[in-house]
């Protein structure tokens, strides 16, 4: 099957599991409980991640699938996967409870260890973001489909930073460099906050805190085909599926590449768990 072919797979099935996860936000008729590892997940994500996994494994039988609502296979069991989908059924479950609209349905595409396919679809927003190596990053808000890139460098303006609406400023600040001057932009859910830079809306993310692969996996192609990077908070590549665990260290995602990143955002040893 073509990249083509499952690039649509991707948007249509995002779309589908959308649909659900509003049947539940709408109404409000999900509850919602605490992990193991303290964050939140509802009856929506488990509805969303039953939605998806039953269509990708109907339509695309051959690759596996890796989902944050699901238990991950050893690393000795998936390390020789050449491609696999990697899912988060809701980004942004926090945002989906206290109703704020911010949340998103994830797939990636990884092949050979890199996101190849990314779909970031948005529902409360009516909006999907989509990526494919080679072809482009577009958004698509149900009328039209437009390609996207990050904003241009222009050195007499502030840094546009996105951020959390529950950041403190004041820790993620002690890794900006106070000799320019910054705008901060709140928004949601983690690939939200990765798409508003791949559209031009912010220049940068910092991310200090756990994450895991599935909530970069797709952002992560949508960022690199519309001019950006992700890296670790030591400006190192993030990586897919070659680690026991599949939770990611701190990071930044960064739009130009012609803003001297280096000095604007100080390196710090990023969070790692082996």
């Amino acid at each position: 099957m073509n990249s083509d072919k499952l690039l649509d797979i991707a948007i249509n099935t995002a779309q589908q599991a959308g649909k659900e996860v509003m049947s539940y936000y709408r109404g409000g008729n999900f509850t919602a409980e605490m992990k193991a590892d303290d964050s939140p997940v509802t009856s929506a994500d488990l509805a969303s991640n039953d939605i998806i996994m039953d269509r990708l494994k109907s339509l695309t039988p051959d690759i596996p699938i890796i989902s944050e609502e699901v238990g991950v296979l050893p690393l000795s069991q998936r390390n020789n996967w050449q491609r696999y989908w990697l899912l988060d059924p809701i980004d942004g479950t926090g945002e989906f409870i206290i109703g704020s609209g911010d949340f998103a349905v994830n797939i990636a595409l990884v092949e050979n260890g890199w996101p190849t396919i990314g779909v970031i679809h948005a529902p409360d927003h009516r909006l999907t973001y989509y990526a494919q190596t080679g072809l482009g990053a577009f958004k698509d808000n149900q009328q039209a489909s437009r390609k996207i890139s990050v904003a241009p460098y222009r050195e007499e303006r502030a840094v546009k930073v996105a951020v959390s609406r529950r950041q403190e400023l004041e820790l993620m600040g002690q890794y900006l460099n106070k000799d320019f001057d910054f705008e901060y932009i709140a928004l949601g859910s983690c690939s939200l906050k990765n798409c508003l830079i791949a559209e031009g809306g912010a220049d940068c993310y910092l991310r200090i805190g756990p994450t895991g692969e599935w909530d970069t996996g797709a952002s992560h192609c949508i960022i690199e085909q519309a001019g950006g990077r992700i890296f670790d908070a030591e400006f190192n590549p993030l990586s897919y599926n070659n680690r026991a665990t599949l939770m990611n260290p701190d990071f930044i995602t960064l739009g130009d590449q012609a803003f001297p990143w280096r000095k604007i955002i100080r390196p710090h040893k990023a969070t790692r768990t082996l």
